[in-house]
């Protein structure tokens, strides 16, 4: 058995407002980014974190792999697909460091080809030599529904508490362009096969439709199912980007002004594509979100995120054990 250690992949965020321009660039693979769009999300970073400018997501990924480390007993790494560390630094990296068995695990858990595939991609491309388990998706794992409704179950209670009853859940995950999930016209009409995660994310595999919305529904049903107090859920999809072409729907804000119509009050938004604090919980969630909703009325409040959470790592370690087991087969 060779050495082997477990590489965390997550998207990357920049440590100030003025990288911001580099960091696009990385996001967009290289393509121009109108300046009012890049000025739109400096002011977005301006707005949260501590120091303001300064978001939590590579500070918080650094925490979450240490506490996998402790309790796996074994190396973790992580590296960024848009920030340093860069993916690619960091596979070299482990391969100076003498680790040649690799589990990686990408922190988006629900596979889709604009997320997983990327990452994949970035991991194999400098991991010559090593042999890599890469897990694709992980939206199914018990304990990543667990580690969500935990953080549910303190929420609702509260409301509840203040309220005498219990607000209906939004569940969210981040929006991915339409492109990326529609099934290719060659197979349109035919009995659709759902691939295997060895079968997706490969450079050039086009021909499976994309798993990422029913992914994503299927952890908050999972969510919901361990949390009966739940009077009634939704979900919606958030963040939609500002390149062209249209992004998969329903958006959070329409979603809202249904809810407000319907009469509701209060909703609890608990987004289930996020594993840590970053600009699209800090900002889209805790100030754009839940401005629109005090517009229409209704009170907004969200769980805490996975963060730390002491269940989030055991789902990595059970993850990370599984690999290595399939590394040793």
């Amino acid at each position: 058995m060779g050495k082997r250690a477990v590489l965390l992949l997550a998207h990357g965020t920049p440590n100030t407002v003025d990288e911001i321009p580099e960091y696009l660039k990385n996001v967009v693979s290289g393509r121009p980014m109108p300046q009012h769009v890049v000025e739109e999300i400096q002011h977005r970073y301006s707005l949260i974190g501590e120091p303001k400018g300064h978001s939590p997501l590579t500070d918080l990924t650094m925490v979450q792999a240490e506490l996998l480390a402790a309790a796996l007993g074994e190396p973790v790494y992580v590296g960024m697909r848009n920030w340093r560390p860069y993916i690619a630094d960091v596979v070299r990296q482990m391969r100076a460091n003498g680790v040649d068995e690799v589990a990686a695990i990408c922190l988006a858990p629900q596979n889709s080809r604009t997320s997983v595939g990327l990452y994949r991609r970035a991991a194999l491309a400098e991991a010559s030599g090593m042999k890599v388990d890469f897990i694709e998706g992980w939206a199914h794992e018990p304990l990543l529904a667990e580690a969500f409704a935990d953080r549910l179950r303190v929420t609702q209670g509260q409301l509840i508490a203040e309220t005498g009853k219990a607000a209906p859940v939004l569940f969210t995950a981040h929006s991915v362009p339409c492109r990326t999930i529609q099934t290719p016209s060659a197979n349109l009409g035919q009995p659709i096969l759902w691939p295997t995660n060895a079968q997706l994310g490969r450079p050039g595999d086009t021909d499976w439709p994309d798993p990422y919305p029913v992914e994503a529904k299927f952890t908050a049903q999972a969510v919901a199912d361990l949390v009966p107090e739940i009077p009634s859920w939704y979900f919606a999809f958030q963040s939609q980007g500002a390149s062209g072409g249209p992004w998969i729907g329903p958006g959070v804000e329409v979603t809202l002004d249904a809810l407000a119509e319907a009469g509701e009050k209060a909703v609890i938004l608990q987004p289930i594509g996020f594993l840590c604090d970053h600009v699209e919980i800090l900002y889209d969630i805790d100030i754009a979100f839940k401005e629109h909703a005090a517009n229409l009325g209704m009170r907004l409040e969200r769980p805490e995120s996975l963060n730390n959470s002491p269940i989030l790592t055991q789902a990595l370690v059970k993850l990370a054990r599984e690999s290595f087991a399939r590394l040793e087969a």
